[in-house]
């Protein structure tokens, strides 16, 4: 197939990378579909969350977490199973489990129950002498409110502690957490959590296309996003691109905006 380059295309950061990183929620692929998802779009992805509770649900999953580690992308388990381990006083339990699974990278995250930070941190101090840590902030219920400068003091102290990146909580419906009920972004938390912590240091849920058009629009093609649907990434690599209608004119010269539909 002929190659086609496109002038005016945003420059994207390629694998293995710190920005324009995308995550992936698998929540119960086959491995037929683990593998036909690697072939179309695994260039795209760079990690892979095993959603929830979902790996000790599915079969197959140690063949599963292979493909994708052969095609270069991280896979971990959800944050809510390591919450299930730990409630239940089995985090020994839980380190043998993603052993098992071959793992090298983990979700710590508080989103399902009470946690005291400080404990929080330990755990992740604890993680990162063996693994990469991607650590969660923000409840999964809608009633929870956070102050902006709690969210901020929370992932300060969870990167200091190991956490490779922090996420933005969203859930896979986009609608708790740096989100309003109705899906839109809350601007101000976010613009907050912005001033006081590395962008390259935060990975934001963006379940919804409306989600994503509104990071990149704000931030550009190398924002870093997560709970992507297999089906929806190479849509947002598109959107990335500027070749979608909702991110056409992001990155074109001003001379091009005469074209702009009002």
């Amino acid at each position: 197939m002929t190659q086609i380059t496109l002038p005016f295309l945003p420059d994207r950061t390629s694998k293995p990378r710190q920005n324009g990183i995308a995550m992936v929620m698998d929540k119960g692929l086959s491995l037929r579909e683990a593998e036909d998802f690697v072939e179309t779009a695994g260039h795209l992805a760079d990690y892979i969350k095993l959603g929830f509770g979902t790996s000790v649900a599915g079969k197959k999953v140690r063949e599963k977490v292979k493909i994708y580690q052969q095609a270069n992308i991280k896979v971990y388990v959800g944050g809510t199973l390591f919450e299930a381990f730990v409630i239940r006083g089995m985090f020994e339990d839980y380190l043998k489990y993603i052993d098992q699974l071959g793992l090298d990278t983990v979700e710590v995250s508080d989103g399902s129950m009470i946690m005291d930070h400080d404990l929080k941190c330990e755990y992740i101090h604890k993680l990162a002498k063996k693994y990469t840590v991607l650590s969660e902030v923000g409840s999964k219920e809608s009633g929870i409110l956070i102050a902006p400068a709690r969210w901020i003091e929370m992932m300060q102290k969870e990167l200091q502690a190991g956490s490779l990146k922090v996420i933005g909580e969203a859930r896979e419906s986009g609608n708790v957490g740096i989100y309003r009920p109705t899906g839109k972004a809350h601007v101000a938390l976010i613009n907050k959590i912005l001033a006081k912590v590395q962008a390259d240091k935060l990975l934001w849920e963006a379940p919804l296309k409306s989600q994503q058009v509104w990071f990149i629009k704000q931030f550009g093609a190398n924002v870093n996003l997560g709970n992507i649907a297999p089906a929806e990434l190479i849509p947002l690599e598109t959107l990335r691109l500027g070749l979608r209608g909702d991110t056409f004119f992001s990155f074109l010269p001003a001379k091009f905006k005469k074209f702009q539909p009002k």
